[in-house]
């Protein structure tokens, strides 16, 4: 480990060498992000582009900060939740790579903004986020700044709501790749990433056994889907709530019970909420949960579960584990809470599994690219990833899993774009 001089704030320098471990581990999962980064070495063509990040500081993270930084890139980043960064990763980023690093797992509010900040401060032109803080920020109290910026990424459904919003109002700056929702990012991270991390995280922090236990989980967007398939393969008795009657009708047609969230209330055992939306349990539903219910989120804000009413319900709270907090309702109940709300998956586990997450930050690292040649000709609105890069990862993923796949004879291309060809 050498001592850097680059601005930075993480919780123990100290930590770097843990820190470069875990992101070596990260890298055996992430094959096609290597070989993005082994090209972008060569090629360089981030050369002197300023990147500042607002994304998860964690070993996934990592290994495409390495990738931008590779390709020529000066970088600066800050966590896009108080509780996701992995501070040995943090620490690591700065010591062994000469990254910015401002992310301190546990900051409060003020600090999660004064790390914002300082990555603005480096006058990026380019940004990088995941739910939009970011953006956010600069648009409503950094203006001055929006000369530099060509284009951005966004990594998280939120997030991706929050800047289409943006655009439709006519206040977004600049081009905008929505990097969610690739097929080879929404398909995968939010179904099989989430899904599986999500569950882990409940289980890290509650030890609980979810046989024969009912579970509730709001929202069958991708990530509803993907956690409640892995609730009922581990023996739970999955109940979804919806408020999209076509979502509702899959769920139903997928095997689940779908209700209300007020009537699941009274049933549940686990509550998960997946929705992006606020207060999805809240007053109603606080008033009908069992005695010993267990509460998480995995929505990117700690909005789905309305605190501020538990809060006000309860005569008092304890920490039962780190994590898991217990409020003594004045009626008698007690409501467990996990992780403040924030996003279960990174705040008690480790968040996607990299094999997911090398789909999902191949595609930001392509996107940058992109917009570093196109960006000039793309108006301030948010895009899709362009579907050729899409497509060439979910090749280059198959041939890292040692997979194949049929190719069309030229027979076969032809009766597909005929319309000729009948009973």
């Amino acid at each position: 480990m050498t001592t850097k001089t680059i601005e930075h704030d993480v919780s123990d320098i100290g930590q770097a060498g843990a820190g470069e471990r875990r992101i070596q581990w990260a890298a055996r999962e992430m094959p096609v992000l290597a070989g993005i980064r082994e090209r972008f070495a060569k090629e360089r063509p981030l050369t002197g582009l300023r990147i500042g990040a607002c994304l998860h500081v964690t070993a996934e993270t990592a290994n495409l900060m390495q990738t931008l930084a590779a390709g020529g890139a000066d970088i600066a980043l800050c966590a896009s939740n108080p509780l996701s960064t992995q501070d040995d990763v943090a620490a690591s980023l700065v010591a062994n790579d000469d990254i910015s690093v401002f992310a301190r797992k546990g900051e409060d509010r003020d600090t999660y903004y004064t790390h914002i900040n300082a990555v603005l401060a480096t006058k990026p032109q380019l940004t990088m986020d995941d739910g939009a803080d970011l953006v956010t920020e600069l648009h409503t109290k950094r203006r001055e700044l929006l000369a530099n910026v060509k284009g951005g990424t966004e990594e998280t459904t939120t997030g991706v709501t929050r800047l289409r919003a943006m655009a439709s109002e006519g206040v977004l700056a600049y081009p905008i790749v929505a990097v969610n929702d690739a097929l080879t990012k929404h398909f995968f991270d939010n179904r099989y990433g989430t899904g599986q991390s999500a569950i882990d995280g409940v289980l890290r922090a509650t030890n609980l056994l979810l046989a024969g236990k009912t579970a509730v989980v709001a929202g069958y967007g991708w990530v509803g889907r993907g956690i409640a398939a892995r609730l009922r393969g581990m023996g739970a008795i999955t109940i979804v709530c919806e408020v999209d009657p076509f979502r509702a009708l899959e769920a139903a047609m997928d095997g689940f019970e779908v209700t209300t969230i007020a009537d699941a209330a009274s049933r549940g055992d686990l509550f998960i909420t997946a929705t992006g939306n606020v207060n999805v349990i809240g007053k109603e539903a606080l008033a009908k949960l069992k005695d010993g219910a267990i509460v998480a989120n995995a929505g990117h804000f700690n909005d789905e579960i309305d605190l501020a009413t538990l809060t006000s319900l309860a005569s008092g709270c304890r920490e039962l584990r780190p994590l898991v907090n217990e409020y003594r309702l004045r009626d008698g109940r007690h409501v467990v809470v996990l992780a403040d709300g924030r996003l279960v998956n990174l705040a008690a586990a480790e968040g996607h599994p990299p094999a997911v997450m090398d789909m999902s930050f191949a595609n930001q690292a392509l996107s940058v690219e992109y917009l570093i040649k196109q960006g000039r000709d793309l108006q301030a609105q948010v895009y899709p990833v362009p579907r050729e890069l899409d497509e060439h990862i979910a090749r280059a993923k198959l041939d890292a899993m040692n997979m194949k796949i049929d190719q069309m004879t030229e027979e076969q291309r032809t009766y597909a774009n005929s319309w000729k060809a009948g009973t």
